[in-house]
């Protein structure tokens, strides 16, 4: 652990016994199970992958086998070794030092500062089916989703202030909420197939040529499997983490990779690939078929569990990603208001107003020049972008541990890591790459390849500048809660 934050942890836990604010240990297994499958089990990255047709079913595939389970291992690897607040800005620091430390992080939290109003539109776009047809029409308002979304953020943080012992409940309803959909989704799609017969073929999954719109998908895919990570960032908010983590990784995991790949065959039973729309595929998916078999009525409750399903993943993501911004202003890389707990609440609060400041500006910034889906996939692939960058370190790290010469085993053996590592590392590239490709459907190629370029550049150079000048500062520990624990 870095020496600066190993004297505010003695500190703190000194502050601690004196009855001060700190963070407390609110989450149990069975909260990180749901916490997985909310984080990673995101139905509304399922119709923009669908779009490409029955053959993206086999980027599912491939993605679970060669960056899923490689994702899943170095979870578990590097936080039995590191498992304190702060998850993937810790573990990258630990390995490969201060600055690529901070970018981790800093990417880690900026990805979410896009992909949080990813999840607004959304929740947006699928509530307005709850109230029937003569609402559904709000969903492409961009007047109406823009101020519904920020007042939804607002929520979402005022909830999140209150600490994790109010917001678990909101994630794990939004777990609950996407095991069903998911699964009503298949359902209904096995009663279709029954009674219409299918309209999928195995011809249909054959992969015949390249399709470049396609291949884009493949970022979109490993966008959508990522999470599992999402827990140790708070680290020193789980009771026995060591205990804990493996095992919910591996429900977590199972469940939602089984679940994304039979929503995506689902979606596809139902719609014609041209006709899934990127915001409300899933939902348009639901009313397709309920109303094949005459069960018409079943679309508002539907709308109503995905709506909560989504708030989940919202709620989670904002929790999750403050804390990077939390820990770095302990640590002295940021403004050392980041770094405050709430005196009542014991909550990293400045850090998860300025997230919510932040997240409002990209949301209004997302609609210059756009339609309401191509702002929504703009933001949805500038967050594959920045999200996909922590997982170059973190695979990276299993491949500098592995070679270290004095390795010693903590959970997996040397051979096992290179394995993981090299697999993660590769397929993960692949991915940052080609989410600059414009998707089919999407803004015309110039404009979209600026909005990629220029939305990265800027938050990876604003990083580069946030770490130097910080870290010139003369080092002071403050006396401030930030990472020590206790169990409540």
């Amino acid at each position: 652990m870095p020496e600066g934050l190993d004297v505010a942890l003695a500190e703190q836990e000194a502050e601690r016994e004196a009855g001060k604010p700190h963070l407390r240990r609110a989450l149990g297994q069975r909260d990180l199970v749901l916490l997985f499958v909310v984080a990673v089990l995101n139905l509304n990255t399922v119709p923009p992958v669908a779009a490409g047709g029955p053959v993206t079913v086999w980027l599912w595939l491939l993605a679970l086998l060669l960056f899923f389970w490689p994702q899943g291992l170095a979870v578990i690897e590097l936080s039995d070794r590191y498992p304190h607040e702060g998850g993937v800005y810790l573990w990258t620091k630990e390995i490969f030092g201060n600055f690529h430390g901070f970018m981790s992080g800093w990417c880690y939290w900026t990805n979410n500062i896009f992909y949080i109003p990813t999840l607004l539109l959304y929740v947006v776009g699928i509530s307005v089916f709850i109230g029937g047809p003569h609402l559904q029409a709000l969903g492409t308002d961009k007047l109406f989703v823009s101020i519904t979304a920020v007042l939804l953020l607002v929520v979402m943080t005022g909830i999140n202030i209150l600490g994790l012992g109010v917001g678990k409940w909101v994630n794990n309803l939004g777990g609950i909420g996407s095991v069903i959909t998911a699964v009503a989704l298949v359902g209904l799609a096995i009663a279709v197939s029954h009674a219409q017969g299918s309209s999928l073929h195995a011809s249909d999954f054959r992969i015949s040529g390249m399709n470049f719109h396609l291949v884009s998908s493949f970022g979109v895919v490993c966008f959508a499997l990522v999470g599992l990570e999402l827990a140790s960032v708070m680290g020193d908010e789980i009771r026995e983490p060591r205990r804990t983590i493996p095992g919910a990784v591996v429900w977590g995991g199972v469940i939602s990779g089984a679940l994304y790949v039979g929503a995506t065959i689902a979606v596809l039973l139902a719609l014609p690939s041209k006709d899934i729309g990127a915001v409300q595929g899933i939902i348009e998916a639901v009313t397709h078929m309920s109303n094949a078999i005459s069960i018409g009525w079943l679309v508002p409750p539907v709308a109503l569990l995905l709506t909560l399903a989504i708030a989940g993943t919202t709620s989670a993501w904002l929790a999750g990603s403050a804390r990077i911004p939390f820990v770095a202003g302990l640590d002295n890389y940021l403004p050392a208001g980041l770094g405050k707990l709430h005196p009542r609440f014991a909550t990293p609060y400045v850090a998860l107003m300025v997230q919510g400041l932040v997240s409002c500006a990209v949301l209004a910034m997302s609609f210059m020049g756009s339609t309401v889906e191509e702002g929504y996939k703009v933001l949805l692939l500038l967050a594959v972008v920045l999200q996909l960058i922590p997982y170059l370190y973190i695979f990276l790290a299993l491949i500098r541990l592995a070679a270290r010469p004095d390795f010693v085993r903590a959970r997996y053996s040397r051979p096992t890591l290179w394995a993981a590592g090299i697999s993660g590392l590769i397929v993960t590239a692949i991915g940052v790459v080609l989410a600059f490709v414009p998707p089919e459907g999407g803004e015309p190629a110039g404009r979209f390849e600026l909005k990629m370029v220029g939305g990265t550049l800027f938050f990876l150079l604003m990083a580069a500048f946030f770490f130097f000048v910080y870290s010139r500062r003369p080092s002071a520990v403050r006396r401030v809660p930030g990472t020590a624990t206790v169990q409540s």
